[in-house]
């Protein structure tokens, strides 16, 4: 079957390689209808992992059951289903307790799998025609039916729940004022999460202007360009004052608008706490952060020795000082995609309007180039097989 394969610093190909097949009874086999481009899989593409050549790229995998293991109960072939990014066994003390994304068991020596994504376990990605899902009837949600909402549910594997889940971290409820640093997929879901959960107030930092104008019209969010001014200065100049919580949907490949650099994304300017240390400074005292966007312990290419070891410049002093709380990790799917997959069922949410482009998956070079350039209009890229 033909899959995107790394081969190395930014670059990928659309090569064969082996079909999968049941390796367990729990285990079933899908043939992918959508499969979806993530700004994680960027951190690879960029060289900024220990990923290493041949890595099939791809966590975010919607398809159609063809191949069903002796042990599934709750599955057929034709079902239509949609896999959380987290490879969770459903019985360990953390499955048990919600936290799938922490499962001891899928990795061995580290807590929590991924499909396609390197140090996340033996788990081949579905950037590909077909994909194993193993402890399926734990991990495959079913969906409708048919072809309706195909690019709203694809969004269920990731970007939607953790939009989501940074609400949940910052302890979000009704009436609340947010900042969100980081308009990409992942800023741009918390902020439509945001605006279900009845936000009083959105603002939504970035530096792409298409991505601030989606979160204006879809999420009634006030934009704020980084670029223009320091962004604290300019939410608390609308304001009046730190709002109540703050989300950093970047992570540790944040600008910095102090630093120069050319016009595109540029490596020099980055500055792996500026995100956090923003929130900090935007968000009132005793008010809460979630932190969705991801950070790593080892980046090969960090701008300095401690950045490199996933050690940050954090203003300690001034978060305690403030009185601020903070949440931080890797979104448990499984604890909002069931509740998220019936509220677009209802016509309660729809989440498709931040996908950009749906292509074949021999596009997928191309749009991995385009979507590291950050180049205006491309939001969401969604694959098909």
């Amino acid at each position: 079957m033909n899959a995107v394969v790394y081969k190395g610093e930014r670059e990928v190909a659309v090569e064969e390689v082996e079909e999968p097949e049941i390796e367990h009874p729990n285990d079933v086999v899908i043939d992918i209808t959508t499969t979806c481009i993530c700004g994680s899989d960027l951190h690879m593409y960029e060289g900024r992992t220990a990923a290493e050549p041949g890595l099939v790229f791809g966590h975010e995998n919607q398809g159609i059951v063809t191949e069903v293991g002796d042990a599934v109960s709750s599955l057929e072939v034709g079902d239509r289903v949609v896999a959380p990014f987290n490879v969770a066994c459903g019985f360990c003390d953390n499955c048990e307790d919600g936290y799938t994304g922490f499962c001891t068991n899928v990795n061995t020596g580290f807590a929590g799998g991924a499909y396609g994504y390197v140090a996340m376990g033996p788990y081949q990605g579905g950037q590909a025609e077909k994909l194993r899902i193993p402890y399926a009837d734990f991990n495959a949600l079913k969906l409708p039916d048919g072809n309706e909402h195909e690019d709203s549910f694809a969004l269920l594997a990731d970007i939607f729940p953790t939009g989501w889940h940074g609400t949940e971290l910052a302890n979000l409820e009704s009436g609340d004022s947010v900042a969100i640093y980081g308009g990409g997929p992942v800023g741009l879901m918390a902020a439509y999460s945001a605006k279900l959960k009845g936000a009083a107030e959105i603002f939504v930092v970035d530096r792409v202007q298409s991505r601030l104008e989606l979160a204006e019209e879809h999420c009634d969010a006030t934009p704020i360009n980084f670029e223009e001014e320091d962004p604290v200065e300019q939410i608390k100049n609308i304001h009046g004052g730190g709002v109540d919580k703050g989300i950093d949907a970047v992570g540790y490949q944040a600008i910095d608008p102090a630093k120069e650099g050319d016009g595109a994304y540029d490596p020099a300017r980055e500055n792996p706490a500026v995100v956090i240390n923003n929130l900090i400074r935007t968000v009132r005292p005793t008010g809460e952060l979630g932190i969705p966007g991801l950070y790593v312990p080892d980046d090969p290419g960090a701008p300095d020795e401690m950045a490199a070891q996933g050690r940050l410049g954090i203003d300690f002093g001034l978060l305690f000082e403030k009185g601020q709380a903070l949440g931080t990790g890797q979104c448990n799917v499984k604890e909002y995609n069931s509740e998220l997959r019936d509220m677009i069922i209802q016509g309660r949410a729809d989440p498709s309007w931040v996908v950009s482009h749906r292509v074949g998956l021999d596009e997928a070079p191309e749009m991995y180039e385009k979507f590291d350039n950050r180049e205006e209009g491309v939001t969401k890229v969604l694959l098909e097989p």
